[in-house]
């Protein structure tokens, strides 16, 4: 692990540094208490230097939300003059230059936010006044305390993500697509996409399955980048008894495995670490691949963001070996990339072509989240055009 290093005092400290978006130790640390200013460490943030806080631990958040509020600050436009344009007489702003904008704002946002630091004991304990007792949330997207001299520092958001993270995994997420309460909840681990978007999963809980034999019994399926194991378990919930579930994250694999004990279908679901196809065909190969071909910033954003639609065409690419006969391809995507401009329909046609496939079908929702219906979200034009598929794909004839 990187270390970060720093003076207090007149003692030159180091320890271990942490960051769960990946970004580099901070190299200029100053130290910070009650009695520092928001202005000042807003302006020592936005320069690049870090506050290493050894105040209380609830003013670090109002600190930290007091942060946010100045990043997140537009300035008042001023009143325009009697004759000149409006904005109804601009000229309209290209949706990709919105996301474009939108994405180095949320960018230099995390940044700046990322600047106020917190001190971890060995043991994950936070040695601050009124500081919560979060060592359990920390091991668990951490992991287990290894060392007895492992001293840390790491951003107080990714300890609030984790401490979120933490009740959210406890209270688990209800999904109406596998059945009655109370069994019928996803618990999300730390960095492992949440299913609270529940149209898509409805549609893979509502589409014919395809014929595998006298019985569907023999139909076997593929769930390709099962994070949660949602999927896994609507697919075994349906009567499919044998499920093969991939993912190339360590965190998923344990989510998948977790959940699927939990919810009783582990016997029909098998996890398996590997990028992308397990060996042999099956019946059903599902896929729910990141619908925007963009960089991740952070590991949480690689279930987003799928940078030049590696996931999606390697996908398509090796869908036909691993289909058997007559087998279908279910590829869940949303069109908010089409609406954004940064892929269009017919690209995506032609990818389905270029990979040998041929659409057999298509279910299509309409998401009902919060942000769809947000008018002061930045995108939300293209939001609330947004529709969810899930395409049916089969092998061209030969």
């Amino acid at each position: 692990m990187p270390t970060i290093h720093w003076t207090e005092s007149g003692v030159n400290h180091t320890a271990l540094w942490r960051s769960e978006r990946g970004a580099p130790p901070p190299k200029r640390v100053v130290i910070a208490d009650d009695t520092t200013t928001a202005d000042a460490a807003y302006h020592l943030a936005c320069e690049g230097t870090a506050l290493l806080w050894r105040g209380d631990f609830h003013n670090a958040r109002q600190l930290l939300q007091a942060l946010a509020r100045r990043v997140d600050k537009t300035p008042q436009r001023k009143k325009r003059a009697k004759g000149k344009a409006t904005d109804a007489d601009a000229p309209a702003v290209p949706m990709a230059n919105v996301f474009n904008l939108h994405r180095q704002a949320q960018a230099q946002r995390a940044r700046v936010l990322g600047m106020v630091l917190l001190p971890f004991e060995a043991d994950y304990g936070i040695a601050l006044r009124r500081a919560p007792d979060a060592r359990l949330a920390c091991a668990e997207a951490w992991g287990p305390v290894i060392t007895t001299d492992g001293a840390s520092v790491a951003p107080m958001r990714d300890l609030l993500g984790m401490i979120s993270a933490h009740e959210w995994r406890k209270k688990g997420v209800e999904v109406a697509a596998l059945g009655a309460a109370p069994n019928n909840r996803i618990h999300p681990h730390y960095g492992v996409f949440s299913p609270i978007r529940g149209e898509y999963v409805a549609l893979v809980a509502t589409a014919p399955l395809p014929q595998a034999g006298p019985s569907q019994k023999d139909l076997v399926a593929f769930d390709i980048g099962t994070g949660t194991g949602v999927l896994s378990a609507v697919l075994a919930r349906r009567g499919i008894t044998k499920v093969v579930a991939t993912d190339q994250d360590p965190r998923a694999i344990a989510c998948a495995h977790a959940n699927l004990t939990q919810l009783g279908v582990s016997a029909q679901v098998e996890v398996l670490q590997v990028d992308l196809f397990p060996p042999g065909r099956a019946s059903l190969v599902l896929c729910n691949p990141p619908w925007l071909p963009a960089r991740p910033s952070s590991p949480i954003e690689f279930a987003v963001y799928d940078e030049g639609s590696r996931m999606l065409l390697g996908f398509l690419a090796g869908l036909t070996d691993h289909l058997t006969r007559h087998g279908e391809g279910w590829l869940i995507l949303s069109d908010l990339a089409e609406h954004l401009g940064l892929r269009t329909r017919a690209e995506l046609l032609a990818a389905f072509a270029a990979a040998g496939l041929v659409v057999l079908g298509r279910m299509d929702a309409k998401p009902v989240h919060a942000k769809a219906t947000d008018s002061t979200d930045a995108l939300h034009a293209a939001r609330a055009a947004e529709i969810t598929s899930l395409w049916r794909l089969g092998a061209a004839a030969t």
